[in-house]
Protein backbone atom coordinates (compact mmCIF):
# COMPACT_ATOMS: atom_id res chain seq x y z
CA UNK A 1 0.00 0.00 0.00
CA UNK A 2 1.71 3.74 -1.20
CA UNK A 3 1.59 6.25 1.41
CA UNK A 4 -0.71 8.58 -0.54
CA UNK A 5 -3.00 5.46 -1.46
CA UNK A 6 -3.05 4.59 2.51
CA UNK A 7 -3.82 8.43 3.52
CA UNK A 8 -6.03 8.82 1.27
CA UNK A 9 -8.20 6.17 2.52
CA UNK A 10 -7.96 6.88 5.75
CA UNK A 11 -8.99 10.28 5.52
CA UNK A 12 -12.01 8.87 3.75
CA UNK A 13 -13.22 6.67 6.28
CA UNK A 14 -12.11 8.94 9.01
CA UNK A 15 -14.47 11.46 7.47
CA UNK A 16 -17.36 9.09 6.87
CA UNK A 17 -16.78 7.93 10.60
CA UNK A 18 -17.49 11.76 11.64
CA UNK A 19 -20.59 12.11 9.77
CA UNK A 20 -21.85 8.91 11.85
CA UNK A 21 -20.72 10.20 14.81
CA UNK A 22 -22.06 13.15 14.32
CA UNK A 23 -25.50 12.23 13.65
CA UNK A 24 -25.66 10.98 16.84
CA UNK A 25 -26.50 14.65 18.04
CA UNK A 26 -29.07 15.67 15.99
CA UNK A 27 -32.07 14.45 17.77
CA UNK A 28 -34.31 16.87 19.16
CA UNK A 29 -33.49 16.30 22.92
CA UNK A 30 -29.54 17.98 22.21
CA UNK A 31 -29.44 21.13 23.12
CA UNK A 32 -29.02 23.56 20.37
CA UNK A 33 -25.87 24.60 20.65
CA UNK A 34 -24.99 21.06 20.28
CA UNK A 35 -27.03 20.37 17.47
CA UNK A 36 -25.36 23.21 15.65
CA UNK A 37 -21.53 22.11 16.56
CA UNK A 38 -22.39 18.82 15.56
CA UNK A 39 -24.47 19.82 12.31
CA UNK A 40 -21.45 21.82 10.99
CA UNK A 41 -18.85 18.12 12.15
CA UNK A 42 -21.10 16.45 9.10
CA UNK A 43 -21.08 19.01 6.87
CA UNK A 44 -17.29 19.44 6.70
CA UNK A 45 -17.15 15.71 7.13
CA UNK A 46 -18.97 15.26 3.84
CA UNK A 47 -17.30 17.66 2.05
CA UNK A 48 -14.04 16.13 3.09
CA UNK A 49 -15.05 12.62 1.85
CA UNK A 50 -15.94 14.04 -0.92
CA UNK A 51 -13.07 16.42 -1.89
CA UNK A 52 -10.28 13.56 -1.16
CA UNK A 53 -9.60 12.29 -4.57
CA UNK A 54 -10.82 15.08 -6.32
CA UNK A 55 -9.46 18.55 -4.38
CA UNK A 56 -6.19 18.00 -2.27
CA UNK A 57 -6.29 22.03 -1.75
CA UNK A 58 -9.86 21.95 -0.62
CA UNK A 59 -8.73 18.63 1.82
CA UNK A 60 -6.40 20.66 3.57
CA UNK A 61 -8.87 23.76 4.25
CA UNK A 62 -11.38 21.16 5.52
CA UNK A 63 -8.82 19.49 7.48
CA UNK A 64 -8.02 22.53 9.30
CA UNK A 65 -11.53 23.50 9.56
CA UNK A 66 -12.26 20.15 11.53
CA UNK A 67 -9.44 20.78 14.39
CA UNK A 68 -10.79 23.45 15.10
CA UNK A 69 -14.30 22.48 14.93
CA UNK A 70 -12.85 20.04 17.20
CA UNK A 71 -11.31 21.93 19.75
CA UNK A 72 -14.70 23.39 20.22
CA UNK A 73 -16.82 20.55 20.97
CA UNK A 74 -14.47 19.25 23.52
CA UNK A 75 -14.68 22.06 26.26
CA UNK A 76 -18.98 21.71 25.36
CA UNK A 77 -18.41 18.38 26.70
CA UNK A 78 -15.34 19.02 29.22
CA UNK A 79 -13.28 16.97 27.39
CA UNK A 80 -13.64 13.37 25.64
CA UNK A 81 -16.67 12.44 26.67
CA UNK A 82 -16.95 9.51 24.73
CA UNK A 83 -13.38 7.87 26.30
CA UNK A 84 -11.07 5.73 23.90
CA UNK A 85 -13.27 6.14 20.59
CA UNK A 86 -12.94 10.04 20.55
CA UNK A 87 -9.69 10.12 21.44
CA UNK A 88 -8.92 7.63 18.32
CA UNK A 89 -10.69 10.22 16.24
CA UNK A 90 -8.58 13.11 17.88
CA UNK A 91 -5.28 11.23 17.19
CA UNK A 92 -6.29 10.36 13.73
CA UNK A 93 -7.42 13.94 13.08
CA UNK A 94 -4.48 15.67 14.25
CA UNK A 95 -1.68 13.24 12.42
CA UNK A 96 -4.13 12.81 9.07
CA UNK A 97 -4.02 16.86 9.15
CA UNK A 98 -0.62 16.91 9.32
CA UNK A 99 0.34 14.70 6.87
CA UNK A 100 -1.77 16.44 4.52
CA UNK A 101 0.02 19.71 5.17
CA UNK A 102 3.09 18.69 6.08
CA UNK A 103 4.82 16.86 3.25
CA UNK A 104 8.13 16.41 5.21
CA UNK A 105 6.55 14.92 7.96
CA UNK A 106 4.37 12.93 6.60
CA UNK A 107 5.80 9.23 6.88
CA UNK A 108 6.46 10.54 10.54
CA UNK A 109 3.07 11.63 11.33
CA UNK A 110 1.32 8.43 9.65
CA UNK A 111 3.21 6.28 10.89
CA UNK A 112 3.08 7.94 14.76
CA UNK A 113 -0.38 6.93 13.98
CA UNK A 114 0.30 3.15 13.22
CA UNK A 115 2.36 2.86 16.37
CA UNK A 116 -0.65 4.42 18.61
CA UNK A 117 -2.93 1.77 17.07
CA UNK A 118 -1.14 -1.18 17.53
CA UNK A 119 -0.66 0.03 21.46
CA UNK A 120 -4.07 0.74 22.22
CA UNK A 121 -5.05 -3.20 21.62
CA UNK A 122 -1.76 -4.26 23.56
CA UNK A 123 -2.23 -1.49 26.35
CA UNK A 124 -5.99 -2.93 26.39
CA UNK A 125 -4.54 -6.32 27.01
CA UNK A 126 -2.22 -5.71 29.55
CA UNK A 127 -4.65 -3.84 31.47
CA UNK A 128 -7.03 -6.50 31.50
CA UNK A 129 -4.23 -8.97 32.18
CA UNK A 130 -3.67 -7.24 35.79
CA UNK A 131 -7.21 -6.91 36.31
CA UNK A 132 -7.67 -9.79 38.76
CA UNK A 133 -11.37 -9.40 37.98
CA UNK A 134 -10.89 -9.97 34.17
CA UNK A 135 -8.38 -12.91 34.59
CA UNK A 136 -11.48 -14.73 36.56
CA UNK A 137 -14.35 -13.83 33.76
CA UNK A 138 -15.79 -11.84 36.75
CA UNK A 139 -15.73 -8.03 34.55
CA UNK A 140 -17.84 -9.59 31.61
CA UNK A 141 -20.03 -11.44 33.96
CA UNK A 142 -20.47 -7.35 35.44
CA UNK A 143 -20.99 -5.83 32.61
CA UNK A 144 -23.76 -8.33 31.18
CA UNK A 145 -25.21 -8.71 34.51
CA UNK A 146 -25.29 -4.72 35.47
CA UNK A 147 -23.92 -2.11 33.29
CA UNK A 148 -25.93 -0.02 30.88
CA UNK A 149 -24.05 -1.66 27.92
CA UNK A 150 -25.85 -4.26 26.68
CA UNK A 151 -27.43 -3.34 23.52
CA UNK A 152 -30.48 -5.55 24.08
CA UNK A 153 -31.86 -7.03 27.54
CA UNK A 154 -31.51 -10.33 26.19
CA UNK A 155 -27.98 -10.16 26.08
CA UNK A 156 -28.02 -10.26 29.97
CA UNK A 157 -28.85 -14.15 30.14
CA UNK A 158 -25.20 -14.92 29.23
CA UNK A 159 -24.33 -13.30 32.84
CA UNK A 160 -25.47 -16.87 33.58
CA UNK A 161 -22.96 -18.58 31.82
CA UNK A 162 -19.39 -17.89 33.87
CA UNK A 163 -17.54 -20.76 31.61
CA UNK A 164 -18.38 -18.56 28.34
CA UNK A 165 -17.41 -15.51 29.60
CA UNK A 166 -14.21 -17.13 31.34
CA UNK A 167 -13.09 -18.07 28.21
CA UNK A 168 -14.49 -15.10 26.07
CA UNK A 169 -12.68 -12.94 28.45
CA UNK A 170 -9.14 -14.48 28.35
CA UNK A 171 -9.53 -14.77 24.65
CA UNK A 172 -9.88 -10.97 24.22
CA UNK A 173 -6.70 -10.20 26.61
CA UNK A 174 -4.71 -12.82 24.23
CA UNK A 175 -6.05 -11.64 20.83
CA UNK A 176 -5.14 -7.84 22.41
CA UNK A 177 -1.82 -8.74 23.70
CA UNK A 178 -1.05 -11.15 20.31
CA UNK A 179 -2.16 -8.55 18.30
CA UNK A 180 1.41 -6.65 17.65
CA UNK A 181 3.17 -9.95 17.14
CA UNK A 182 0.92 -9.96 13.68
CA UNK A 183 3.11 -7.04 12.72
CA UNK A 184 6.01 -9.61 12.11
CA UNK A 185 4.02 -10.87 8.60
CA UNK A 186 2.05 -9.34 5.99
CA UNK A 187 -1.07 -12.14 6.02
CA UNK A 188 -0.99 -12.96 9.71
CA UNK A 189 -1.23 -8.62 9.80
CA UNK A 190 -4.53 -8.71 7.78
CA UNK A 191 -5.97 -11.83 9.48
CA UNK A 192 -5.71 -10.26 12.86
CA UNK A 193 -7.17 -6.82 11.73
CA UNK A 194 -9.98 -8.69 10.41
CA UNK A 195 -10.26 -10.46 13.58
CA UNK A 196 -9.82 -7.37 15.19
CA UNK A 197 -12.85 -5.43 13.10
CA UNK A 198 -15.48 -8.18 13.99
CA UNK A 199 -14.01 -7.88 17.64
CA UNK A 200 -14.82 -3.91 17.08
CA UNK A 201 -18.51 -5.43 15.38
CA UNK A 202 -19.07 -7.51 18.28
CA UNK A 203 -19.00 -5.07 20.84
CA UNK A 204 -21.04 -2.72 18.97
CA UNK A 205 -23.61 -5.34 18.43
CA UNK A 206 -23.81 -6.54 22.13
CA UNK A 207 -22.98 -2.98 23.97
CA UNK A 208 -23.98 -0.40 21.24
CA UNK A 209 -19.94 0.90 21.32
CA UNK A 210 -20.87 1.85 17.26
CA UNK A 211 -18.35 4.33 17.45
CA UNK A 212 -15.11 2.36 18.02
CA UNK A 213 -15.68 0.33 15.24
CA UNK A 214 -15.62 2.61 12.62
CA UNK A 215 -12.86 5.33 13.68
CA UNK A 216 -10.39 1.91 14.46
CA UNK A 217 -11.21 1.09 11.16
CA UNK A 218 -10.52 4.21 10.10
CA UNK A 219 -6.70 3.97 11.48
CA UNK A 220 -5.97 0.28 9.73
CA UNK A 221 -4.75 1.81 6.53
CA UNK A 222 -1.85 3.40 8.64
CA UNK A 223 -0.72 -0.37 9.64
CA UNK A 224 -0.59 -1.76 6.37
CA UNK A 225 1.60 1.15 5.19
CA UNK A 226 3.84 0.90 7.86
CA UNK A 227 4.34 -2.74 7.39
CA UNK A 228 4.88 -2.30 3.85
CA UNK A 229 7.64 0.50 4.55
CA UNK A 230 9.23 -1.10 7.12
CA UNK A 231 9.75 -4.48 4.40
CA UNK A 232 10.81 -1.53 1.94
Amino acid sequence: MTLDGAIAASTAMMAAAFVQQSAEHLRPAARPAERRLFAARIMLSAALLAAVPLAPAAVLALLAALVLLHLAILPFFNGPYNGGADRMSLLLLVCLTLAWWLPAAREAAFGYLAMQLLLSYAIAGWVKLVNPAWRRGRALRDVFALSAYPAGENWRALAGRPRLLLVAGWGVILFELALPLAFLSRPALIAALAVAALFHLANACLFGLNRFFWIWIAAYPSILWLHDRILR
